[in-house]
């Protein structure tokens, strides 16, 4: 693998909130930032269905480029996006037969999904275009912290110097 490209997880599909769009997330877990990547309605729904394991009645558009690579006897080997240019990703697909195929992220995501492989990203892109997320605590966490509190604390900690009643 390319020193220069490291292995995402594609967390999901969501809707921005502050642009009503939809945003594809991956996630470099050894950096752990997250890579927001704005993405159409098509390409977030086939994104989440490949996700989801859902097999439609007919073939969707990735459903058909997968087909048709693996009629011709071939394999896409990587989806990888390579690069961000006035906040474009770029990305690309590698052939088994060696060929690279140009394709927006949201596609080489979708025809990575649907092959079982890994997506890949740059380096570069995911220092540039990645974002720190803020883990929320669970309640458990909450309670753990207020257990700790309650055993460190002592009747001496709440005493104000006023008498009981006075304000």
């Amino acid at each position: 693998m390319d020193p220069d490209l490291v292995v995402v997880e594609v967390v999901g599909v969501r809707r921005h909130p502050t642009v009503d769009e939809n945003v594809v997330l991956l996630l470099d877990p050894d950096s752990e930032l997250v890579v927001p990547i704005l993405v159409g309605p098509h390409e977030a729904g086939a994104i989440a269905a490949a996700q989801a394991g859902v097999v439609p009645p007919r073939p969707m558009t990735h459903d058909l480029l997968r087909d048709v690579i693996l009629a011709e006897g071939d394999q896409v080997q990587r989806a990888a996006i390579t690069r961000l240019e006035d906040g474009v990703f770029y990305a690309e697909l590698l052939l088994g037969n060696g060929a690279r195929v140009d394709s927006r992220a949201s596609d080489a995501i979708a025809v990575a999904l649907r092959f079982g492989i890994p997506v890949l990203c740059s380096a570069e892109v995911v220092a540039v275009a990645g974002v720190e997320v803020q883990h929320e605590d669970s309640p458990d966490d909450d309670v753990e912290r207020f257990r700790e509190f309650l055993d460190q604390v002592t009747p001496e900690d709440f005493e104000t110097g006023d008498e009981p009643g006075e304000r």
